[in-house]
């Protein structure tokens, strides 16, 4: 039985008073699809694949049709893959769920590229990596506190030694930081890997290349986002605040649609779903909008997606139709490809994306900047709400010694709360975990310019910004603030804290703030 199918039969709690999610039941199924493992695709048949739909025995016969058509001229780089994914419900659940989309393909395909990453052997332990230590006086743990703050200051160094264009002295220090780092234990040492790696890559651009074939490869990219939801809080805190706010915004309206400009692998939607089933007013009908990075492979991942939740939204008897938008980036997505409906209530759903629109300006007007062209475009969607959820650093600045001052303290609190965790040190998880920051680490330190797309900006500028855009801060309630306090429950280490700010929520470690929500309505 598939991860889908298992998680359906949980019951969603009744609604009484305000709405809420469950976070109990939200816990209990976990991911429903963040957890599905990514094998490495077959070349061979990669291109008929994506014509067909996984059947995962549901309980209610699901029948696919499915039409293509040339991309139109008008909408450049965005295609419409899965422009509709439909979930007819009748009163019986035993009646036939009709899916019927279209998917507007390409008509040139790219040849496909495919990695695959091992995970670092089991075999290998502490020890080994202490033992392979050529500074024998600090591999011991007396010693250890004095060899993390040597690391900092090294760091440190290098950074500044960049900053002053003096690559011999740089290229040194990094040579000196991978071998420190190689005989500490801890987060400090896996922290220093991770910017000893970055700085390499921005001494020698050339090898930034081979980094991003891997890194980046969106297969990979999706595998290392799982592993990172399922190891830390951070994006199950951003998902729930986000829901939260899009249920109590739906209250009262029959049609509603949800715009994610992230879809990933829809693990966000199934709790919001059965949420909305067992409203006190009966159930929406339920459009939603997926936007997601094309694939090297030209797999239709949107369309996969969208079938799993049309499946899963069939079972609770929520009516729903889905379509995916492939855009490389979110200022291609128009307006008026979202098709909206009149009378229906919009939501706008942006997790850790914003920041990516902070360079750039529109190409028709120079004066404008991107991220206020998107916020425009927004607005005049006329959301009910607009959930933003951003990580809460300064990562922007065009300096790039502060820029990395700001980044090594804030990735190290990272690091500190995934180390409290009860994962194994060596696990796949673990590593694939710190991989995802480690990503976002070489973006901040390694890359300038339209590359450098990890901009992070703390909530006091998205305040500023949201404002000036003509958004009005909508106060996520005490219903959103219990249940993530219950949430945290659930992880081990008692260092996160959940604090409020103006209306806003914020998820940190040890009273450091690391991410933080907010909703916005049209003022």
């Amino acid at each position: 039985m598939s991860t889908l199918q298992q998680a359906v039969p949980i019951p969603s709690p009744k609604m009484h008073g305000n709405p809420s999610l469950s976070m109990q039941h939200q816990m209990q199924s976990q991911s429903l699809f963040s957890s599905v493992s990514i094998p490495p695709p077959n070349p061979a048949s990669s291109q008929s694949s994506s014509n067909k739909v996984p059947r995962t025995g549901s309980p209610s016969p699901v029948h696919v049709q499915r039409q293509c058509h040339r991309p139109p001229q008008n909408q450049g780089t965005v295609r419409t893959s899965t422009a509709m994914v439909m979930a007819s419900v009748s009163p019986s659940n035993s009646s036939p769920v009709s899916i019927s989309y279209q998917d507007h393909s390409s008509p040139h395909d790219k040849e496909a590229s495919y990695v695959h990453i091992q995970s670092p052997s089991a075999k290998r332990t502490r020890s080994q990596t202490v033992h392979e230590c050529p500074y024998d006086d600090i591999s011991n743990d007396e010693n250890a506190q004095e060899s993390g703050i040597k690391l900092v200051h090294l760091l440190m160094a290098c950074a500044e030694a960049i900053q002053n264009d003096e690559l011999a002295a740089a290229v040194d220090m990094v040579r000196e930081i991978k071998r420190l780092a190689s005989c500490t234990s801890g987060a400090m040492s896996k922290i220093a890997s991770y910017f000893a790696e970055s700085l390499s890559q921005r001494i020698y651009p050339a090898s930034k290349d081979n980094w991003a074939r891997i890194y980046e490869a969106e297969a990979v990219s999706e595998m290392l986002y799982a592993s990172f939801y399922e190891a830390c809080p951070y994006l199950k805190f951003a998902h729930f605040t986000a829901n939260q706010a899009i249920l109590e915004a739906f209250q009262g309206h029959k049609v509603v649609h949800i715009i994610d400009f992230n879809l990933m692998q829809g693990s966000q939607w199934p709790e919001l779903i059965k949420a909305l089933a067992v409203r006190s007013e009966g159930p929406p009908h339920l459009r939603m909008t997926g936007i997601g990075p094309p694939r090297p492979d030209n797999k239709d991942v949107l369309q996969e997606v969208g079938v799993k939740l049309a499946e899963l939204a069939g079972s609770v008897n929520v009516e729903f139709s889905f379509r995916g938008m492939v855009a490389a980036k979110l200022d291609d997505v128009k307006p008026w490809y979202f098709e909206v409906k009149p009378g229906e209530a919009i939501a706008v759903n942006s997790i850790l994306q914003m920041h990516r629109l902070l360079y750039g300006h529109v190409a028709s007007d120079p004066s404008k900047a991107l991220i206020d062209e998107v916020l425009s475009s927004i607005k005049s969607l006329n959301p009910k709400v607009v959930t933003v959820v951003e990580q809460e650093a300064n990562h922007n600045s065009n300096m790039f010694l502060e820029r990395f001052v700001e980044a090594l303290h804030y990735y190290s609190t990272m690091f500190d709360s995934l180390e409290a965790s009860s994962l194994d040190p060596l696990g796949p998880e673990m590593v694939c975990s710190e991989m995802y920051l480690g990503r976002e680490i070489a973006n901040i330190v390694a890359r300038e310019g339209a590359e450098r797309v990890e901009r992070h900006e703390p909530l006091s500028a998205w305040r500023k910004r949201m404002s000036n855009a003509g958004f009005k801060q909508v106060h996520l309630g005490s219903n959103a603030f219990d249940q993530v306090s219950y949430m945290l429950k659930y992880f081990s280490g008692e260092g996160y804290t959940v604090e409020e700010n103006r209306g806003c929520l914020t998820l940190g470690w040890h009273n450091r703030p690391l991410i933080a929500a907010s909703a916005w309505e049209c003022g």
